[in-house]
Parts: structure tokens; sequence; C-alpha cells
């Protein structure tokens, strides 16, 4: 037994061995500095995933603005450097943003690949998206997520909200309810037909207990989502891989024909899956999920950073309050628990620059994306003052969280200040600075260039509703005025916003109107 125990050992003692002389990576002439890590394979993902933020602040004072680091695999230049950042951008004949999301996808959802050079489908998913989510139809969503918003909060929370009566909750947990459903109904639309429908009630208690219950199975698959990026396999994950099947049998191609007001980039996606992939009923279906995912990960927690710090600030509440007032009374909108919705339009919507300012400091605050390119061959990436060699297959990759909390560009970077993106006219504020320079790139928590995402627009436009319907209709207050801000939950950094690492109690009641 103690013989085995030591050939197993010395075996793994010379793998390891051999990986450190022969495995890694070394350095070539005009590459940039290169940090392999200690562990074979994982090299610095440990370190990396611990506080990303703190992990590149302390390589970029040793090495400078590029810099080399092995992750779990994979090789990843990381440019630091804002007014390089361009430069990226424009190297798209050597670099292919599509590759990591096409792979990224199918590892998590579990489809085939959508990559059109894989031959399942020829569909171009970014151009469906900007069809669906911008332009004209941004107007239609708008509009529907204005209804189902007020359908949720007032009319399917009902039991709650008894005459004058405080209800505690938690506010992550208010925010993830709310625009979970309202952001469910909008896309994928609803069961029943409000029309002429005497079992209108029922089926409506029926709906919205099949959301909630796809509410729990997007919350346990969610939960593992980090650790499928990373490349586990999901049947690690018992009860996550579960929850992910459910939600594929719920958006069957079969079940979704059975619901009213689907949105157009449903339909749409639903043709081009029917005419276009070789895809399977499951794996069309994951498609979908893909799209469920999509809409709801980073706008979930990126309203409940903007009514949070809302709620701890409240100059930033009076004057957001005073300003959806404003043009409630400009579009001659009156409020009321009478069944008549308040309506605001694109154009209205649009007309909120504080409310955008409060929003993009919250994004700020809480981001934590990342933008991948893929090397196509080995080429030479030229930035601002010098340039690189990069090989096939690196990835090149950019985290604004770092330009965010640049306290050069943002002074005191860690304080919210709701008017931060507001000059001295009250409107949008765009001109930002370091070292003296002008900034082209300074907020970027949707990323950047051509795969920036195209479902940004909606998102923004969904928290505004939110928060303008919040301020309408409820009275709400921290339980704890003085209670301290969650910290970001780190595990979800390089996904977009981070959840918070614990909820929030607060309250809130119906006005009197």
């Amino acid at each position: 037994m103690f013989l085995a125990s030591w050939i197993w050992g010395m075996a793994v003692i010379l793998c390891c061995v051999s990986w450190f002389l022969l495995g890694r990576r070394r350095r070539r002439q005009g590459e940039p500095p290169l940090e392999n890590g200690f562990l074979p394979y994982l090299g610095c993902a440990l370190k990396f995933g611990a506080n990303p933020l703190e992990f590149l602040k302390e390589k970029q004072k040793k090495h400078g603005h590029i810099f080399t680091c092995h992750v779990a695999g994979k090789y990843i230049h990381f440019l630091t450097d804002p007014f390089s950042y361009h430069a990226l951008m424009r190297q798209g004949k050597h670099l292919d943003w599509k590759k990591f999301h096409f792979a990224t996808s199918a590892k998590a959802f579990g489809h085939g690949s959508i990559d059109p050079a894989e031959g399942n489908t020829t569909e171009n998913f970014h151009q469906t998206f900007i069809r669906t989510l911008q332009g004209n139809a941004l107007d239609a969503l708008i509009e529907a997520m204005m209804e189902n918003l007020q359908y949720v909060m007032l009319q399917s929370r009902a039991p709650k909200l008894q005459s004058n009566t405080w209800v505690t909750e938690g506010l992550y947990t208010f925010c993830c309810q709310v625009m979970f459903e309202s952001g469910f109904l909008t896309l994928f639309g609803k069961e029943f037909n409000s029309n002429n429908d005497k079992n209108l009630s029922s089926k409506q208690e029926t709906e919205r207990a099949h959301i909630l219950n796809a509410l729990e199975n997007f919350k346990e698959f969610d939960k593992i989502f980090p650790a499928l990026v990373a490349g586990l396999p999901i049947h690690l994950f018992k009860s996550a891989h579960s929850a992910r099947e459910k939600l594929g049998e719920a958006l069957l191609h079969k079940n979704l024909l059975k619901r009213d007001n689907l949105s157009e980039l449903v339909t749409l996606r639903m043709f081009l899956n029917d005419t276009l992939s070789t895809f399977d009923d499951m794996e069309k279906a994951k498609t979908h999920v893909a799209v469920l995912w999509a809409s709801q990960a980073n706008t979930i927690p990126a309203t409940f950073w903007t009514l949070f710090y809302l709620l701890k600030s409240p100059e930033a509440m009076r004057a957001a309050t005073k300003e959806v007032q404003s043009v409630l009374e400009s579009a001659e909108e009156s409020i009321s628990l009478d069944g008549k919705h308040i309506s605001l339009n694109r154009k209205q919507l649009d007309n909120m620059p504080i409310l955008d300012s409060i929003i993009k400091e919250a994004m700020r605050l809480s981001s934590a994306s990342m933008t991948f390119r893929v090397a196509k061959e080995d080429f030479t990436l030229h930035l601002e003052n010098d340039f690189y060699s990069i090989r096939k297959d690196d990835i090149v990759a950019l985290y604004p969280q770092l330009l965010h909390f640049d306290p050069e560009i943002y002074a005191d970077p860690l304080t919210f200040k709701y008017d931060r993106f507001l000059n001295e006219k009250g409107e949008e504020k765009t001109d930002f600075y370091r070292n003296g320079r002008k900034l082209k790139h300074y907020y970027m928590p949707f990323g950047t260039g051509i795969a920036k995402c195209p479902g940004r627009l909606f998102a923004v436009h969904e928290i505004k509703q939110f928060l303008a319907l919040i301020f309408s209709y409820f009275e709400i207050e921290l339980v704890d005025s003085n209670v301290k801000c969650p910290s970001l939950d780190q595990s979800r950094a390089g996904l977009g916003i981070l959840q918070p690492s614990n909820d929030i109690d607060f309250r809130y009641r119906l006005k009197r109107l």
C-alpha cells in the first residue's frame, strides 16, 4: 500500500516537474511580459478568480500596460491602457470576437455550435439581435415592458399590497421577481388571452406560477454559470443541469406557439431556427434559454444596484423623482390605481438625463465585464506607442473595471455620485480625461466595438421604466437606513454586472393617490 502511494506520488511530482520544465510557455522576443503561474493548466486562474481587479492592478504595476497571463489553459494578453483600446478594435483582420462567444454559448446552454462555419446554422445571430432589439423594434419592446411591469407590480403582487400596509422584502429578491416576470412576459408572451376570457384570473395565476417556477430554475442554473464558462461540464451540477433542461422544455417551439404576444425577437428566432438550422427541438429551445439568460442575468443586478444607491442617497432620490414627475406631467400622464396604466414612450424615457447618470454610475460601480478577441493567426499588435507579437489562438482582453475605478478618470472612484455623468447644463457628460488627454473609451459595461451588447438600449430603458413606476406608485425605504453597501460577488467577474454578496431588506407600500 505504501509502495503504491509512493509510486503515484512520484509520478505526480515528475509530471509537475516535466510541465514546469517543458510544458510552460517561454516568452519569445517581441511578446508581452508573461505570467505562467505555478499550477499546471490553471496557471494564474485561482489568483485571478479570487479578486480580478486587484490581480490585474498588481500585474499592471509590475509589467506595464500589456502583459500575458496563463489562465485555465488559455494565454490571455490583458491590455490596460485605455488610449490603446481603439487599436484593438481596428484588428478585425487578425482577431475574432465571435469564436469565444460562440464556444461559450454552446458550453453553457447545451446547444450545438452556432458558428456558421460549423454547419449547424447559417443564422447571423448578431444581426438578428440588432434587428429585433434596436431601431423600430425597440419601441414595441418598450411599450410591452411598460404594460408588463405595471401588471406585475400592481396586479400580480396585489395580495401583498393591502391598503397602507408596509411590505418588507429583500431588495434583490424584489428586483429579481419583478424584472424576471415582466421581462419574460415581454419576450415570450402570455399563455392567456386577455380578451373575453371568463377564467382570466385563474389563468393569470397559473401563468404566474409557471413563470416563478422558471425563475427558480433560472437562478439554479445561473449559480453555476461561471463554472460552465470556465469549462466545467454541467453534469457535475445535477440540480443546475435539471434546471437548464426544464427551462429548455418550457421554451420548446411547440410550447411557445401556444403563447400570445411573442416578441419580434423570439418570433424571428423561431423562424430562423426552423429554416436555417439543423438543430433538434431541444437544441432550438436551448438557444432561447440563451436569450432568456442574456436578457436577465445583468439587468436584474443592475436594477438592484441602481435602486439601492438611490435609497442610500436622498439627494439622488429627490432629483430622480422630480425628473420623473416632470416627464409624466409633460406627457399629461396621471397616476391612479383604477386600472389605467402609465404610458411612457422611448422619446420620453430618453429625456431623463438624471436617471441616465444614476444608472451609469450604478453600473460603473458594479460592472466587471470583459472584452475578448481570439487571434486568428500569428500577428503583430500595433498599439499607440509600441507593438507586440501575438500567437494564433491567444486571447486579447480588456477588463473595463480597471478603467471604471481609475482615480485619474473618476475622482473618488468608489463613491456613488449620482450626477457624475452630467455636465454643468444638466446634460449627458462625455468629456473624461486621463493624464490631461480626453478619453474615447471611459464607460464600458456593455463592451465595445462591433461586439457591444445589442440589447443595451432595451436594458437601460427597462431600468428607467422600473424606477419611474416605483416612484409613481410606491413609498419605499430601507429597513436600516445605515446599512452598509453589500460587497460585490467576485465569482461572476468577467460576465457583466456583479451581484451583491447578500440581500438588503427594504419595505414598500402603495401611495395614497
